[in-house]
């Protein structure tokens, strides 16, 4: 897994995270604990660092089960929360670093592959300017959800 460092302080993590909300809240029913943490733990053997959770997710809930899938690599990760979304999930910035959430193991290993591509400056450019045309509708979030994001 390729690394990316973040902040003044350069800050050493896996240039794809593992997002956990979806693992105990927030687009449906909560994955089997054990399961989960398996999902976890899977991340860390296939080079993750960065892993996101939140008190809200849940709430604390997540922070329980990211915790607890996490002990036996204490000191070798990085647990972050994010807010403020600004997509712009490798190519644009050497300190972006996406974290992606899944509760699939194939999903994990599709979302690390990410980390292999390279575009090219005419290929960023082509993308930009197509995605610049289009509207994004709807929201992220319940308004519930919302509310509590303090947005």
């Amino acid at each position: 897994m390729q690394k990316r460092k973040l902040g003044i302080h350069n800050l050493e993590v896996s240039a794809i995270g593992l997002g956990c909300m979806g693992m105990s809240f927030g687009y449906g029913p909560a994955g089997e604990k054990n399961e989960m943490i398996k999902v976890i733990r899977a991340a860390v053997e296939h080079g993750v660092t960065f892993f996101d959770t939140a008190e809200v997710y849940g709430p604390f809930i997540n922070e329980e089960l990211v915790g607890e899938a996490l002990e036996p690599f204490k000191g070798e990760v990085i647990i972050a929360t994010k807010f403020g979304f600004n997509i712009q999930v490798l190519a644009q910035k050497p300190w972006i670093v996406p974290i992606p959430g899944t509760t699939k193991l194939h999903r994990l290993t599709e979302n690390n592959a990410a980390a292999s591509i390279v575009l090219t400056e005419s290929e960023l450019r082509e993308m930009e300017a197509a995605s610049a045309h289009i509207e994004v509708v709807g929201t992220r979030y319940t308004e519930a959800m919302e509310k509590s994001t303090g947005l």
